[in-house]
């Protein structure tokens, strides 16, 4: 059994993002390249590691134990590399910080710039995922931190609290629901929407709480970011379910109507999550720092 570290993360990334090819891309590597690696790896222990489909790539029962040992290997090979940063200069660490959509685009773009300021030496891999997807990565071993709604079972996970983060319904001041009381979320349902990209992890929020209520969330066009959303709406296009913070961003915009949604799923609250704080190694632990409240 021959495998180096860039096969170990090539097999990860392919894993995570489900197909060789967004793995190689990850990866940095041509998809020929790519796939030689794994077949490589599969002939060198004699057994598949992937099972291939038209819509993509699942990991066998051995590829899923190969999955635990690379994620250990590769973490121990970064923990070694930072505690011999001190003496080669340049060597970096990198932290993988897993979010959900408010958190990204809301909560972490100042935080995060002035940690990397004061903290050269270090990377973060910062990536957008829904928060069920976000705490079964961390109990796998797949992130050293990850933000959250509390609407998720975060057992076995260290958490603390991060921000509220409720969520508004906004929409078109001359809409037909605009001038009554706040409506409920499944009478929302007979109305078009704006949506985020349908891959971000509000849109897949959103969706699932359509189909508790029995219905498809009509989405009419979606929009890249917040500010997007809300500048089709005042203008016209639809209604659409947004997080306060983005509003609030805004100032004394007039152009719109928002209501605060008087249902529990609305009224999120953030977590900040890892499968064990004091197990975390020292560079994460220094986001960690840098994330927590300041009373606490």
């Amino acid at each position: 059994m021959h495998f180096d570290l860039t096969d170990l993360r090539l097999y990860l990334n392919t894993l995570d993002t489900g197909n060789i090819t967004a793995g190689a891309a990850r990866s940095h590597l041509s998809l020929a390249a790519a796939s030689a690696r794994i077949r490589a790896m599969e002939a060198s222990l004699g057994i598949d590691l992937l099972e291939r489909g038209r819509r993509g790539v699942t990991p066998t029962w051995a590829g899923k134990a190969l999955a635990q040992h690379a994620r250990l290997l590769l973490q121990h090979a970064e923990r070694m590399q930072l505690d011999l940063a001190e003496y080669a200069k340049g060597v970096k660490g990198q932290v993988r910080l897993l979010c959900n959509t408010t958190a990204i685009t809301e909560h972490l773009p100042e935080v995060l710039a002035d940690f990397l300021c004061r903290h050269p030496n270090l990377d973060i891999d910062l990536q957008e995922m829904p928060s069920l997807r976000i705490v079964h990565a961390l109990r796998q071993g797949a992130a050293d931190l990850g933000i959250v709604s509390d609407a998720v079972d975060t057992h076995a996970l260290d958490t603390l609290p991060f921000r509220d983060d409720p969520l508004v319904l906004i929409m078109p001041r001359d809409h037909s629901l605009a001038n009554g009381a706040t409506p409920a979320f499944s009478d929302t349902l007979a109305h078009d929407y704006v949506g985020l990209a349908a891959n971000s992890a509000l849109a897949v929020y959103l969706e699932e709480q359509a189909l508790h209520a029995g219905m498809r969330l009509p989405i009419r066009i979606r929009a890249e970011g917040f500010d997007g959303v809300i500048r089709m709406v005042a203008r016209g296009a639809g209604l659409a379910i947004v997080p306060l913070a983005a509003i609030q961003r805004r100032g004394a915009d007039q152009s719109f109507k928002c209501f605060t949604l008087g249902e529990d799923w609305a009224r999120r609250k953030l977590l900040l999550c890892a499968r064990s704080f004091e197990g975390l190694p020292g560079y994460a632990k220094a986001l960690l720092d840098a994330l927590r409240p300041a009373d606490h």
